[in-house]
């Protein structure tokens, strides 16, 4: 009889366990997701400039997360830099379009907040020119000279506006990536 009183408290016991663990499965893996797959960090930075410039913010969260996964300090290979991994000459070329006089160097991209906004600013450049998010990403990815010489080549772009293939591979895998996390930031937030 003891045997099977503690047979049932242990079975009792298990069925418990496999009901927790399932609540905080179902309740519990969003939040998880929100907090360490799909992080929003640097959020005041984010949501300023994503409003200045009309960009919306989760694509600038999937970048961050895709370039440095949230790292200020990020130094590519290439020497990309910072959240937003900018590269010198288009840092260059973002700080003549804006306009901006400020006393901001290269070296201030390591400043996530320069650096969201001129990563920023940068992807509102690419979205208006190429008009779709993925030749955009291309774009930030590869330069907008190598997606512009792709989007004349008839087997890459049917109708010369967007890429309906991206002809490296890397690149192409920048793309999904991004695509993918933004996708993950869309559906939790």
């Amino acid at each position: 009889m003891a045997k099977a009183r503690e047979k049932t408290r242990s079975g009792f016991r298990t069925l418990v366990a496999l009901v927790l663990i399932a609540a905080l499965v179902i309740f519990g893996l969003p939040e998880f997701s929100r907090r360490v797959i799909y992080p929003q960090k640097y959020s005041e930075f984010v949501q300023l400039y994503s409003e200045k410039y009309g960009v919306d913010p989760n694509l600038i969260y999937a970048v961050i997360k895709t370039e440095s996964n949230f790292d200020p300090n990020a130094c590519s290979d290439v020497g990309a830099r910072g959240l937003m991994q900018l590269m010198e000459d288009a840092f260059e070329w973002v700080k003549y379009r804006m306009g901006d006089d400020r006393e901001i160097s290269y070296s201030d991209m390591y400043n996530p907040e320069y650096n969201i906004e001129y990563g920023t600013y940068l992807l509102k450049l690419l979205c208006e020119e190429f008009g779709d998010n993925e030749t955009a990403l291309a774009a930030y990815h590869s330069g907008r000279g190598s997606v512009n010489g792709w989007l004349e080549d008839s087997e890459l772009s049917g109708d010369g506006n967007a890429l309906d293939e991206i002809p490296s591979d890397v690149t192409r895998h920048y793309v999904n990536k991004v695509m993918r996390a933004y996708e993950g930031y869309n559906n939790l937030y």
